[in-house]
């Protein structure tokens, strides 16, 4: 999808409008797209979580007006700024802790947290995004999805998961921002579940 900054004409306020062409989508990924508007609108009243205000579905296309993150990612700014300090890492932790708790308390697993998908407003505390592979469940669910650096051991052996796999891939977030890097590289995703499964963690070379 296509991400804009936009205007209100009346109010003046700014939001982001992610215009999607639903033409480009097969099946499998319209299936996403639409659990991700109805997952997010279940639990975007927490102020750690970005906002779904509109969703506009037209024949070929899908417009939903969100909140807008003035801020930056957090994967530019480890990428600017280089480590965090542990001051800095715990004031993020507290705003990732306090959204994914929520989530949790409603049966919704997010399943791709990671520094692309967290956004800071323009006070400067973080915020949720992309809920594209988020999904309410009940028990388990088995579907292998999510960014390869950050996946718990059981989503990779296929054995089932539930919500657990968020707070795996939160101690992944900590080890990267505090390091620099995730405890889990390599540039092939298989050699990456390897080092996962066998719990072989890449310290950076400076320690």
């Amino acid at each position: 999808g296509v991400v804009r900054e936009v205007k209100h004409t009346a109010t003046g306020e700014h939001f982001a409008l992610k215009t999607i062409n639903k033409e480009k989508l097969d099946d499998h990924q319209m299936k996403y797209l639409e659990a991700e508007c109805e997952v997010l609108k279940q639990v975007d009243e927490h102020p750690n979580i970005v906002k779904m205000h509109e969703i506009y579905d037209t024949p070929k296309k899908l417009h939903s007006v969100r909140e807008l993150g003035t801020g930056g990612q957090l994967l530019e700014r480890l990428a600017s700024k280089g480590l965090y300090s542990e001051a800095m890492t715990a004031q993020c932790i507290r705003s990732i802790v306090d959204a994914i708790g929520y989530c949790h308390s409603r049966g919704v697993v997010h399943r791709d947290l990671k520094p692309e998908n967290l956004l800071f407003d323009a006070q400067g505390y973080l915020k949720v995004v992309d809920f594209g592979f988020a999904k309410k469940i009940t028990d388990r669910t088995w579907t292998l999805c999510g960014t390869p650096e950050y996946l718990a051991p059981e989503i990779i052996t296929n054995k089932g998961h539930n919500l657990a796999v968020d707070w795996w891939a939160f101690g992944v977030l900590i080890f990267e921002m505090l390091f620099g890097q995730p405890p889990f590289c390599a540039d092939d995703p298989m050699e990456i579940y390897q080092k996962i499964l066998k719990n072989k963690v890449s310290w950076p070379s400076a320690l």
